[in-house]
């Protein structure tokens, strides 16, 4: 009986990652405010009433496609920010870029629906980055020159790291859909980000130097 349910719900994962991949797919050419859901079953290859099984709504896929593009990445976003001294900024880079190279679609596909017309998309995209943000506090809290930051402006900072690691993966990301994608155009991009986060880092360490 065990051996049966376990079958059942394999299958069942696999059909609802059909659907993940299927949409995604999709969404290369378009937003997920104008997704249809038999657009989204014909791809797959069933009948409509098959998606509710898995999905309350195209929202709700949506809300899991944020899930799998972001919530893999907390591993990664903590690694890298725990890593000391200059080669932080060098290995967030360099992480940045090779999973731009190996995920785009997950990358155009929160790029765009950031600040789509999803309520609970955008909802969810905000929540997992706010998760990056409060990980990269806790890693920067342990970094002699925290001494002296409050959680506010330490969560401040962490904010401003998030953000720029979400720009330069979309700089990489129109490199790749560059007509001529060309190496000298993905060093271009890194250097640019890597001098963008030493300056967060410079100023970081001049925060407590402001009066007031």
């Amino acid at each position: 009986m065990s051996h049966t349910l376990g079958i059942r719900q394999a299958q069942k994962q696999k059909t609802r990652q059909a659907f993940l991949d299927a949409a995604l797919a999709l969404l290369e050419e378009q937003s997920l405010s104008s997704l249809g859901l038999r657009e989204v079953t014909r791809a797959v290859g069933v009948a409509p009433t098959a998606f509710y099984r898995h999905f309350r709504s195209t929202a709700d896929l949506g809300v899991a496609l944020v899930d799998e593009a972001l919530g893999s990445l907390h591993p990664m976003v903590r690694a890298t920010v725990s890593t000391p001294g200059p080669e932080r900024v060098t290995r967030a880079v360099r992480l940045i870029a090779d999973h731009v190279a190996a995920h785009p679609a997950h990358v155009r596909f929160i790029a765009r629906e950031r600040h789509g017309g999803v309520q609970p998309v955008r909802e969810a995209i905000r929540d997992q980055l706010a998760r990056f943000a409060e990980e990269v506090k806790s890693e920067l809290a342990k970094d002699p020159e925290a001494a002296g930051w409050n959680d506010e402006d330490l969560l401040m900072l962490a904010h401003l790291y998030v953000d720029q690691m979400l720009i330069t993966a979309s700089l990489f990301l129109e490199t790749l859909e560059s007509p001529e994608p060309s190496q000298a155009e993905r060093d271009r991009v890194a250097q640019t980000a890597a001098r963008r986060m030493r300056l967060i880092s410079l100023g970081r360490q001049h925060w407590l130097d402001q009066d007031g």
